[in-house]
């Protein structure tokens, strides 16, 4: 596998480490503190093309590699990891997905204004009662005439106050289980559809996460997403590029503990020298120089396993589970090397520790990605006893 990047990907990166600097740094703190999502400096992210890199350029994208889309991720979170949330929600699990799934016609409705910021993307999959148990969700469409009928609420679902367009996933034969859901494409104007409460959050605060509600909310047939029944395919294949991409946010959060940690590390003194100077502040920087390295490599190898295998699952679980936890467990180990100053709001440490401990939650809990990747290395033959479906990932 080459982790070299080519040309045009540096070009990619470099332009949005300078966005993200000029354009995204002077808002970020406000964001956390108001909970604010900057719309304007969304839409000025799909000017610059950063919201539809692996749209095909037929529909107003890039058309490049999942790796542009995770340097770009990277670079956001950095600053701003809830606005890399929001941008890998709208890019990934929105666009890329229905670039991949859709028919012609959901394509012309939905990429360009997503490629281009003037319209936001969302999945919405989490149910109250269905969050790791994915395939466990109880909204419902019943086809009636040329119309699908939905009915049912969802949970937790990033962009979803502020989406223009949402996928959305639901039972269309219940009585088939994890066999019987589909995708739809959902406008935000659809009748019967409303947000039901915008949810106030410990971190990625700026990036809006809410509870949507289904009230009879007529969807056309032409907006089944995918295959009637097909939705698991759709689902399972978009979770491991979602989550081989959002592993990109906490390597952005590693990046950046580590170079401030190291700028303080060579100049704060105590007792005379530089506390760079002192082993245990080395052992700290050492730790985290190691763990960003391994995450940076898990996520190259899982951004490469997907584009072989969308249903193969282990990588991207890894990944995304090292990733996360590493960003979480440096995050405060940067605050203790910077000690009161890391603590106070003036420095954006704190809010970097918030920001990373939900990637440890969100697509799919730490525990439930160890048991992604532990099922498929043992194979279907250590079947549950009495189990209707193997322990794989339609469960999950």
């Amino acid at each position: 596998m080459d982790l070299s990047l080519s040309d045009d990907e540096r070009e990619l990166r470099d332009a949005a480490r300078r966005f993200a600097r000029k354009e995204i740094a002077p808002v970020a703190e406000r964001m956390d503190r108001e909970d604010r999502f900057p719309r304007d400096v969304f839409r000025r992210l799909g000017e610059q093309g950063f919201l539809g890199v692996t749209v095909p350029t037929e529909y107003g994208g890039l058309g490049l590699s999942y790796v542009a889309q995770a340097l770009i991720l990277e670079e956001i979170a950095r600053v701003s990891p809830a606005l890399a949330l929001s941008v890998g929600a709208h890019s990934n699990l929105f666009a890329d997905n229905l670039a991949r799934n859709g028919t012609a016609a959901q394509k012309q409705w939905a990429l360009p204004a997503a490629a281009s910021g003037a319209a936001i993307g969302a999945l919405a999959l989490t149910e109250p009662n269905a969050g790791s148990d994915a395939v466990g969700l109880s909204t419902r469409a019943e086809r009636i005439g040329d119309h699908y009928v939905l009915n049912g609420t969802k949970q937790f679902i990033t962009n979803g106050p502020v989406a223009d367009w949402l996928l959305v996933y639901a039972k269309t034969a219940p009585e088939r289980g994890a066999h019987g859901i589909s995708a739809f494409l959902v406008a935000r104007d659809t009748p019967g559809f409303s947000v039901a409460k915008s949810l106030d959050k410990m971190g990625m605060r700026g990036s809006p996460t809410g509870e949507l509600a289904f009230q009879d909310c007529r969807v056309p047939t032409t907006h089944l997403v995918g295959e009637l029944h097909g939705g698991v395919a759709v689902m399972m294949s978009g979770l491991n590029v979602e989550r081989a991409v959002l592993g990109a946010i906490p390597v952005g959060i590693l990046v950046e503990c580590l170079e401030r940690s190291l700028e303080y590390a060579r100049t704060r003194e105590q007792f005379g020298q530089k506390i760079g100077r002192f082993e245990l502040i080395q052992e700290k920087l050492a730790d985290m120089y190691t763990d960003l390295e391994a995450a940076r490599w898990l996520v190259f190898a899982a951004l490469d396993a997907v584009l072989h295998d969308l249903r193969s699952a282990r990588a991207s679980s890894a990944a995304l589970t090292f990733a996360s936890e590493a960003s979480t467990r440096h995050a405060l180990a940067a605050i203790q090397i910077h000690g009161g100053y890391g603590y106070m709001r003036d420095l954006p440490l704190e809010r970097l520790a918030r920001d990373a401990k939900l990637l440890e939650i969100g697509a799919g809990t730490s525990e439930i990605r160890r048991l992604v990747v532990a099922r498929e290395l043992l194979g279907p033959d250590l079947e549950e006893p009495g189990s209707a479906t193997p322990p794989s990932k339609e469960r999950i």
